[in-house]
C-alpha cells in the first residue's frame, strides 16, 4: 500500500471565484456571438477586482453587471470596485486561429485522463470530493453558520492504484465560528455520507487545522484566474498540461484540447476491460490545425494511436464534436472541468 493525496477547492475559494467571473464573461459573449475570442483574466482582492484579457466579437457585454451577478451567487459581497481593463485580440494571433485556417490558439501540450474506478471514469477520492463541494455549496445556501470559502484533501491508502481507505480527510470550511461543534459535526457526516457510497471509511478528520476559518473570500485571500488548474484537471491523479482554462473561448486548445483528451482517454477504457487507466498527450503549435503528436498510454503499455484522431483532434473538429460554442463554462468552472 502506498499514501496518496489530493485536493480540492469549494466554489467559493477567490482561486475559483475568478475562475468563474472569467467564465461567465466568456459565456456571456459567446451567447450573442458563438464565434467571440476570448481570454479573460481575473484578479480580485483587498476591494477590487481587476479584469483584464483580450476579447474580439461582435457583441457588448455589461462587465459589472456579470461579475456583480457571480459574487452574489457565489456567497460574496459586491460592493467591489471592479476594473475593466480588457484590450483586443492581436492580429498576429488571429491569422493562424480565423476559420478559414481553423489552426490552433496557441502552442502547448494538453493531458487526458480516465481510469476504471467508478461509472465515471474518475478516480473515487475526486469524486468523492466533487460531491463534497457541490453539498457544501448547498450547504451554505441553507445555513448561515456556513461560508463560501474553503477546500479539502484527502489522504488515502492505495493498493494497485486503487483507493482502500482514507487515512485523513482535512477540511477547511469559512463559517461564523459560534458553532463549531454543531457545524464540524454536520461536514463529517457528510463526509462519512458520500464515502458509504462508495465503500471507503475514513480514519481521521482534520477539521480547520489552525482551529478558526472565519475572515475567508476576497478579505482573506486574493484570488486568479487559473490558479487551481490541478484542481480543474485531475487533482494530481495524472499530468497537467500547459494552460488553464477559464475565460478561453475554444478555439485556445488549452481548453478544447484538454477536453477531448479526457474523451479520447474514456473511450480507450470502455474499449477494453483490462484497461484500468489510460493517459493522453496532445500537443499543437499555434496556427496549426493538426495537432503535432499524440501520445496514449495506459497500465497494460503504450496505446496504438488511431490515424483519425489527428483529424479528430483539428480545433475546428473538436469544437463540432463537443459542441463546444454553447455558453456551458461557468458551470464547469465551479467544481472542476472534468466533473462526474
Amino acid at each position: 500500500m502506498k499514501l496518496y493525496s489530493n485536493e480540492i477547492v469549494f466554489r467559493g475559494h477567490p482561486d475559483k471565484v475568478c475562475d468563474q467571473i472569467s467564465d461567465a464573461l466568456l459565456d456571456a459573449y459567446l451567447k450573442e456571438d458563438p464565434d467571440s475570442r476570448c481570454g479573460i483574466e481575473v484578479m480580485g482582492g483587498k476591494g477590487k477586482i481587476f479584469i483584464s484579457g483580450e476579447v474580439t466579437s461582435k457583441t457588448k457585454v455589461d462587465i459589472v453587471k456579470v461579475v456583480k451577478r457571480v459574487l452574489k451567487d457565489v456567497g460574496y459581497s459586491t460592493n467591489y470596485e471592479i476594473i475593466n481593463n480588457i484590450g483586443l485580440q492581436s492580429p498576429d494571433i488571429a491569422l493562424g486561429t480565423n476559420e478559414k485556417v481553423g489552426g490552433a490558439g496557441d502552442n502547448g501540450m494538453m493531458f487526458g485522463y480516465a481510469c476504471n474506478d467508478n461509472k465515471y471514469y474518475l478516480p473515487t477520492a475526486m469524486v468523492i470530493l466533487q460531491e463534497l463541494s457541490k453539498k457544501y455549496d448547498e450547504l451554505r445556501l441553507k445555513d448561515l453558520r456556513f461560508k463560501s470559502d474553503g477546500k479539502a484533501e484527502i489522504t488515502g491508502y492505495y493498493e494497485n492504484n486503487k483507493l482502500i481507505k482514507i487515512k485523513t480527510f482535512t477540511i477547511c470550511y469559512q463559517n461564523t465560528e459560534g458553532e463549531r461543534k454543531a457545524t464540524d459535526s454536520i461536514i463529517k457526516d457528510i463526509c462519512t455520507n458520500i464515502c458509504h457510497k462508495y465503500n471507503i471509511d475514513i480514519e481521521k478528520f482534520l477539521i480547520n487545522p489552525t482551529g478558526r476559518f472565519k475572515i475567508g473570500g476576497f478579505e482573506g485571500d486574493t484570488g486568479l484566474t487559473g490558479r487551481k488548474i490541478v484542481v480543474d484537471s485531475y487533482q494530481s491523479f495524472a499530468p497537467v498540461g500547459g494552460g488553464a482554462f477559464s475565460g478561453k473561448d475554444p478555439s485556445k486548445v488549452d481548453r478544447s484540447g484538454a477536453y477531448m483528451a479526457r474523451e479520447l482517454a474514456k473511450e480507450v477504457i470502455k474499449s477494453n476491460k483490462e484497461y484500468e487507466w489510460c493517459e493522453i498527450q496532445l500537443s499543437y503549435a499555434i496556427g496549426i490545425e493538426k495537432p503535432l503528436a499524440i501520445y496514449a498510454k495506459t497500465n497494460l503499455g503504450d496505446y496504438k494511436v488511431p490515424n483519425n484522431w489527428y483529424s479528430d483532434c483539428k480545433p475546428h473538429n473538436i469544437i463540432k464534436k463537443l459542441n463546444l460554442k454553447n455558453p456551458q463554462y461557468e458551470k464547469k468552472a465551479r467544481f472542476g472541468h472534468f466533473t462526474k
